[in-house]
């Protein structure tokens, strides 16, 4: 008889459940050994802000959707619970930013689009810093980045079934 099944490590322990935070947080999802929120997950805040997508120790990382009261909403990659990386973020008045984020902030290479579907005279792209335009150009890749890992990011949250109900 073998002895494999002996030494197999335990250390990926998935569980799907619920909580109910005290201060009316609610989360479903998995979770790790550790009672850390791992994988895929929803999240929703007393506020009305939900989260939809991927835990990692515990906090938002890796692929998801940030929608909020107001009908903001951003679709992108997260890090530490940030937005981190490249995504898309909707204003509640229609007006969207395609490109970098760095800690929460949009930070990097990207393009404004107005609710009107305009970019702005003289356009609105290039080098943001902090939520500011310093640098006018071209970007195109990584507007095209941001759109895909966007579209990645919905997708993952309307397909994954989070609990078997």
């Amino acid at each position: 008889m073998s002895d494999q099944g002996e030494n197999v490590k335990k250390e990926d322990v998935e569980v799907v459940g619920s909580f109910t935070y005290p201060d009316g947080m609610e989360y479903v999802g998995q979770w790790d050994e550790k009672g850390q929120k791992q994988g895929m997950g929803h999240l929703k805040f007393p506020g009305g802000t939900v989260y939809v997508g991927r835990f990692e120790n515990g906090m938002p990382s890796g692929l998801g959707v940030l929608s909020f009261p107001d009908h903001a909403k951003y679709e992108g990659e997260f890090m530490q619970g940030w937005f981190h990386g490249h995504g898309t973020f909707w204003r509640n008045d229609g007006m969207r930013f395609e490109g970098e984020f760095r800690g929460g902030r949009i930070w990097g290479y990207g393009l404004v689009t107005f609710a009107d579907g305009s970019n702005g005279f003289p356009r609105c792209e290039g080098l943001f810093k902090d939520c500011r335009l310093v640098k006018r150009c071209r970007c195109i890749d990584i507007v095209l980045q941001a759109q895909k890992v966007a579209m990645a990011a919905r997708a993952q949250c309307q397909q994954e079934p989070i609990m078997d109900n």
